[in-house]
């Protein structure tokens, strides 16, 4: 129970933002006293797709509120709250949430995006918090088009004291995951976290060096990558959604780390991501430290987002 508040606290306080915009558009719908009826549903939903919450799940949290309003299991709008908590809760079944693992040797986790995502500290985060639960962790900076991507990496890296593979500015990304993989096999690592470049869904050129890295991965390390999590900047809000629909064409995204939460009032976005992605959402990043990272949980949450 106290790492649960714990966990909670973290998450208003990262989410501060998203809860105020999301409660105080509420509260001018679900006013003390009022009952239940298609004005309010009406109003609600408008709402709703305001916060970021998406269309799609919207209109079913709209048509199961409805459907328990008829059944009278419902009537007042200070029952919808509870409601709604519930609804959003269930909408995550626990396998969306976890890691997928290597059967034998390093599980790999290729680590892609767009530029300014937040990409490279999501990176070192989640190795910081693979490290600290025991595991043993070596990263790949195969963002080799900057200089500043690498130096960065490997700061974080003597930060986290994570072992890291690296090569000159310029230097193949491939042949650095290929080094990498054998680094990691080498030193017996838990973990391999594959660092690769920004890039937008139009360059098609780096979109297709992010598919050479997936398949010299693949040619090392058997079944690997064994997770592909795509960074998306929750300040972007729908323009998320295209992203992750996008890299998806160019290659298998597993699952997806949604940073900078603790900037903005798009915390909804989560609930969307579910729905019009199908991609679960896996780590969330509040804030700029090491430790400012959570595996997703929908308890959590959306607790923290309606409280």
């Amino acid at each position: 129970m106290a790492l649960f508040s714990k966990v909670i606290n973290k998450l208003k306080k990262g989410l501060s933002k998203s809860r105020e915009k999301i409660s105080s558009s509420l509260m001018n719908v679900l006013t003390l006293g009022r009952r239940i009826d298609e004005t309010l549903l009406g109003e609600l939903e408008e709402q709703l797709i305001t916060d970021d919450i998406g269309v799609t799940a919207t209109t079913k949290i709209i048509t199961d509120l409805r459907a328990a309003w008829k059944d009278k299991k419902i009537d007042t709008a200070d029952q919808v709250i509870p409601f709604l908590k519930q609804e959003l809760k269930s909408y995550w079944p626990d396998s969306d949430r976890k890691l997928n693992h290597a059967n034998s040797g390093p599980t790999v986790i290729m680590v892609t995006g767009v530029n300014g995502c937040g990409k490279t500290t999501s990176v070192a985060k989640i190795a910081a918090k693979l490290s600290l639960d025991g595991h043993k962790v070596v990263l790949g900076a195969c963002d080799t088009f900057r200089a500043a991507a690498v130096d960065q990496l490997t700061i974080w890296s003597e930060r986290t004291n994570v072992q890291i593979v690296k090569h000159a500015q310029g230097a193949d990304p491939a042949s650095v995951a290929y080094d990498a993989c054998d680094a990691a096999i080498a030193r017996k690592a838990d973990y391999l976290i594959i660092d690769t470049a920004g890039r937008l869904h139009t360059q098609d050129h780096l979109m297709r060096e992010l598919t050479k890295i997936r398949d010299v991965i693949s040619k090392k390390i058997g079944d690997a990558p064994h997770e592909v999590l795509q960074v998306l900047d929750a300040t972007t809000g729908q323009n998320a959604i295209n992203q992750a629909k996008m890299f998806s064409q160019a290659v298998d995204v597993t699952g997806i780390m949604l940073a900078k939460l603790d900037g903005t009032a798009k915390g909804g976005i989560v609930i969307a991501i579910r729905d019009e992605v199908n991609i679960p959402v896996k780590f969330i990043g509040l804030g700029e430290q090491p430790e400012d990272i959570e595996p997703f949980n929908p308890e959590t949450f959306v607790e923290a987002l309606f409280s």
